[in-house]
């Protein structure tokens, strides 16, 4: 009888005593990709109703908007990647909260969300790039979710810029399972820190126009832009890691839950 791959598999020894986890290692892999990042101010109070506790509002209102294609080598297809998220506090550390992490794999979907908590979800994602003669590169990127393009960012490229150091940046995810017996969650969720270590090789500015359009799945037009958008075109890599924090009560996230789902239940009767 041939092996059967269904069947149990061994677990490797570690050192560490740590169980070998194939999603977290996928992180460490480093790939290159070229992102298309812009951020811009908002409205401070729409920050503050956005966040689950214990996060809290950041000294300033940011958002940041990332469109990304990443280049795994050895003659794999890249694939789309994306972030929007809100500048966030937690006690003495600052980084983003992201409401929305589009990605065009379901091997990118499963492994972020069950591992470290991720709001990701499917999606179609392009970013390209066409010289023109008269005024230089035009960049355009795209995020389309259930028929609409809701994120889109459009313009052209400008002067290569010094990159920027390595350096480490802070995510804030919340982790958590629905109760299958309808109850809420399974357990209290996780506060998850997720740092990435990050390296850019190029880095160019961007004059783009963002454009965040109307969808019932997948609110972003309901986060105002207000001032300019500053944007860059880049091209990095990093590894990240992720740990448990704290436990956060059930009834402070539930409220906040829907953030990560879309809602196509065939028993939802509104309108």
């Amino acid at each position: 009888m041939s092996q059967l791959r269904y069947g149990p598999r061994p677990v490797a020894d570690t050192t560490d005593g740590k169980v070998p986890n194939r999603e977290v290692a996928a992180t460490k892999i480093g790939a290159w990709s070229t992102s298309l990042t812009a951020t811009f101010l908002t409205d401070p109070g729409v920050i503050a109703a956005v966040l689950p506790p214990p996060l809290e509002p950041p000294a300033e209102p940011m958002v940041k908007v990332s469109i990304s294609r990443v280049d795994l080598g050895g003659g794999r297809a890249p694939f789309g990647a994306g972030t929007f998220a809100v500048a966030a506090r937690h006690r003495d550390t600052e980084g983003y909260y992201p409401l929305l992490m589009p990605m065009t794999t379901e091997q990118a979907v499963i492994g972020g969300r069950e591992t470290f908590g991720e709001p990701k979800k499917l999606a179609d994602i392009t970013l390209e790039t066409v010289p023109e003669q008269s005024s230089g590169s035009a960049v355009r990127g795209l995020v389309t979710r259930m028929g609409v393009g809701i994120i889109e960012l459009d313009g052209t490229l400008g002067d290569e810029l010094d990159p920027p150091p390595s350096g480490e940046r802070l995510d804030y995810y919340l982790k958590f399972l629905r109760d299958p017996g309808g109850a809420g969650f399974d357990d209290d969720p996780w506060l998850v820190y997720c740092t990435r270590e990050t390296e850019t090789r190029s880095h160019r500015a961007a004059n783009v126009a963002l454009t965040l359009r109307e969808s019932r799945f997948d609110p972003v037009a309901d986060i105002p832009i207000l001032g300019p958008v500053t944007a860059t075109l880049s091209e990095r890599r990093s590894q990240q890691a992720g740990r448990l924090v704290e436990r956060v009560p059930a009834a402070d996230v539930l409220p906040y839950a829907h953030q990560r789902y879309d809602d196509v239940s065939p028993v939802d009767t509104r309108k």
